[in-house]
């Protein structure tokens, strides 16, 4: 049985032109080797398997070459690999530093590799400072690492930093096509391009991916092989979703959804891929945007003809609910109804972006003509004339002689103006147009006609006696507390307002909870609505009031003064 060597150490790249998706960073470096211009100190960062070990191997064998030796010549004597994560010491990198001084005994520069050079520690950085600060001429040092943030500043200021980037799914399809190419394996286009974007920028990972698909399905890789065996949802699935939400077919998308969940698939990778659909068929709607659409030539066409059936109202719409969703999922309790009630608010979304629940309509009219049935016209109600509206509460007497016979409002009341402008939505039946209207008439909108508000004058007694009715109102409807706090102190009238004081804050609150009955009740009292209320607060009003024994006896004192005489005579006791 002939050794099987996987692709990514089979087709690990051996020049410069080989590395993939790291143009800019493979010419500057060519260009350096060329113009005698390269640090000494190099830092490749940058993402798992994009070629930072492969780009660092391929620099040292370049720097030692002349041009005369022969392609396979090796110079593994002078190039040194230290895998700084097992090797993160202080005595390792001594001893490196020890092997630095001795200069190399074939080619120009001994070169030293350190791969995850993030993971020394920090004893082990300050030892290797001064050497990485002033290598000898014949050191290089290359070092490579995925987290530079981890590397102490000091470090990174004495290196030459190249930053390599994610390789592009568009890149990595092309890579694999050629390797399919080199092994004689017919691979679909929309194959490959599942398998780059599996792999999310990593060439390595791209290749693994690659070989278990090889080894699950031979010679021929199929996009429907690849779904199965990487056990991602396909394409499929999601043009399926959309054509039954824009179809508002909510039974079958979630018996759909129920599906997907059977065969392994977490909702929240369902919803998450959904809301990255609708954001694939937004970009196809636009001819600038379509460069945005990364999926193969196959699958391109169908999300064009999927994007013309959907809106643009409702694509973002889409969007707006699925990404939502993806927020939630975490947090909830119940992740499935998430996911499910999603779909269906989807699904309630029709081709121009409306609710099919909307506020006018129990079914939308477009379901009606869909069928062939017209909606029964009703002709819009006339606009109501003004109309006065007479109070039929009684209202408090003014005084005494008026106590009997209660104030009218007649003309002088409030004008108060309907408006009957509600449009009336069409129904199904003649008995359906009539519950309806008789809805509209107790949904009739008052809208009170201040400039024609009565305001007539009337006097401070006048006040006081108002007061006192709706004080004793109070106590009839079992309101204590309310009608002893404003049973406190005697309003004062200037101008239209009235003003109160009180001896604590406590009743001002409670007063102004309940302004809105008594300011009201003066307004129809005494027929005047510029009628306002000003609390204010003065602690010495306390003092009027007695509340312990002592304080009541001080107050009789002052009342008749031979109270003090009779106590005293008869040696009473408080």
């Amino acid at each position: 049985m002939e050794h099987f060597v996987v692709s990514a150490r089979k087709y690990r790249p051996q020049t410069f032109k080989d590395v993939v998706g790291q143009q800019a960073i493979t010419n500057t470096l060519l260009n350096a080797i060329d113009n005698n211009h390269l640090a000494q100190a190099l830092l490749f960062t940058g993402p798992r398997g994009v070629g930072k070990t492969s780009c660092a191997r391929i620099l040292a064998k370049m720097i030692n070459s002349d041009g005369t030796e022969s392609n396979d010549e090796d110079y593994a004597f002078n190039i040194f690999e230290l895998d700084a994560a097992s090797n993160n010491s202080v005595d390792d990198i001594r001893s490196l530093t020890d092997q630095v001084r001795i200069p190399p005994q074939v080619g120009k520069y001994k070169v030293y590799i350190i791969d995850e050079v993030h993971m020394l520690s920090q004893a082990a950085f300050n030892a290797f400072l001064k050497t990485l600060e002033e290598p000898p001429k014949h050191c290089i040092f290359i070092l490579a690492t995925t987290e530079k943030h981890k590397i102490i500043p000091t470090i990174l200021s004495r290196c030459q930093i190249f930053d390599f980037k994610r390789i592009t799914v568009k890149d990595a399809k092309e890579y694999l096509k050629y390797i399919a190419k080199e092994q004689d394996i017919t691979a679909e286009d929309d194959a490959l391009h599942i398998i780059a974007q599996k792999a999310d920028g990593a060439m390595r990972d791209a290749l693994s991916i690659f070989d278990r698909v090889v080894s699950f399905s031979g010679k021929n890789l199929t996009r429907q092989a690849v779904t199965e065996n990487l056990n991602v949802l396909d394409y499929e699935t999601y043009f399926a979703s959309t054509d039954l939400i824009l179809k508002n077919k909510i039974p079958e998308l979630l018996i759909q959804f129920n599906e997907t969940l059977s065969k392994g698939f977490d909702g929240h990778h369902y919803i998450a891929g959904l809301a990255s659909h609708f954001r694939d068929l937004l970009v196809c709607q636009n001819p600038l945007t379509i460069a945005l659409l990364e999926v193969g030539e196959q699958t391109k066409a169908k999300y064009l003809e999927q994007s013309k059936k959907a809106s643009q109202d409702f694509l973002l719409r889409g969007i707006d609910l699925a990404n939502d969703c993806d927020l939630k999922y975490k947090t909830s309790r119940n992740q499935r109804l998430l996911v499910e009630l999603c779909l269906m608010q989807l699904a309630s979304i029709t081709f121009d972006g409306e609710k099919k629940n909307s506020k006018h309509y129990i079914i939308p009219p477009s379901y009606f003509k869909k069928i062939g049935i017209t909606p029964i016209p009703v002709s819009k109600p006339e606009k109501a004339k003004d109309t006065n509206i007479n109070s039929q509460t009684e209202i408090a007497n003014k005084s005494q002689t008026k106590a009997k016979t209660p104030v009218q409002t007649g003309n002088t009341s409030p004008k108060i103006v309907l408006n009957r402008n509600k449009r009336v939505s069409s129904g199904l039946s003649l008995s359906s147009i009539r519950a309806k209207k008789e809805h509209e008439l107790k949904q009739i909108d008052v809208v009170v006609d201040e400039e024609n508000l009565p305001r007539e004058p009337f006097s401070q007694d006048e006040l006081i006696e108002v007061w006192n009715i709706f004080i004793d109102r109070l106590r009839k409807d079992g309101k204590m507390n309310l009608a002893s706090i404003l049973g406190i102190d005697t309003p004062k009238l200037k101008g239209t307002t009235i003003y109160l004081e009180f001896p604590n804050s406590t009743n001002k609150v409670e007063v102004e909870r309940q302004q809105f009955d008594l300011m009201q009740f003066l307004r129809k009292s005494l027929n005047n609505y510029d009628i306002s209320l000003n609390i204010d607060i003065n602690e010495e009003i306390q003092k009027k009031f007695a509340y312990t024994p002592d304080e009541k006896y001080e107050k009789l004192k002052e009342i008749n003064p031979n109270i003090e005489l009779l106590r005293s005579l008869f040696d009473l006791d408080i």
